[in-house]
């Protein structure tokens, strides 16, 4: 009997004592152990920030094979115009040849082919004559503008050399200027440089003559109204 009493007063948990604050947030099972009272108040994470973990964790493997950043790596910048390549020398008038320009100018002979590239005015410019009242430039643009027929065919034709020599008259004078025919009659007393001088083109190609004279004329909007057709081969027999 002392034996089992002995067993059942060891085998009994005997609650243990506390002070009256701890008491309050104890709560004891009799026979068994001291319960923690769950009632958080957040006073133990009130020192902690809301920052999202680091990822990769600052002592992964991931973050530890790695290389480590250079000190001196620099973020790249796009290039601007000062670092690219600069553009070509501008090609001075001095560069070219006077053999350059002569076989420039033979080649435009043709009006077949393209018109010359120069706009630069000749170094000795061609003498200009007194014009008639009312034929300036001002009334050859009003002429233009006033629907009159200056071309004198009701359509644009192909024109063979052999018909543009007939065209070599004061009263019906044809040139091509640029693969282009044109009617120079009622343009004859509005040229700068008088009749005479426009009449050594009539009638034949004055593609070099006005390349040499005048490459700076805008000649198809100077004589758009003039225009008869366009220069032809001579038909094959």
């Amino acid at each position: 009997m002392s034996y089992l009493q002995n067993w059942f007063s060891a085998g009994t948990a005997t609650p243990p004592s506390s002070s009256g604050s701890d008491q309050k947030n104890k709560r004891t099972i009799p026979g068994s152990f001291v319960v923690e009272d769950e009632h958080d108040d957040g006073s133990e994470t009130e020192t902690e920030d809301d920052l999202p973990p680091a990822f990769p964790s600052l002592s992964s493997a991931q973050r530890a094979s790695a290389p480590a950043p250079a000190n001196d790596a620099k973020i790249p910048t796009v290039p601007s115009d000062s670092m690219l390549m600069p553009p070509p020398p501008i090609p001075s008038p001095a560069n070219a040849t006077s053999s350059g320009l002569r076989s420039s100018t033979r080649v435009a002979s043709s009006s077949l082919l393209a018109p010359l590239a120069t706009t630069q005015r000749p170094p000795k410019p061609s003498k200009k004559v007194a014009l008639a009242p009312g034929f300036g430039p001002l009334d050859w643009a009003k002429l233009k503008s006033s629907g009159e027929d200056l071309r004198g065919v009701d359509t644009l034709l192909r024109v063979p050399p052999s018909v543009l020599k007939s065209h070599n008259k004061k009263q019906d004078a044809w040139t091509a200027i640029n693969g282009k025919v044109y009617n120079i009659t009622p343009y004859l007393p509005y040229h700068p440089g008088g009749e005479k001088e426009l009449m050594r083109v009539a009638g034949r190609d004055g593609t070099k003559l006005f390349s040499l004279t005048h490459a700076w004329v805008n000649v198809d909007f100077m004589l758009d109204s003039c225009l008869v057709g366009f220069l032809a081969p001579e038909p094959s027999s």
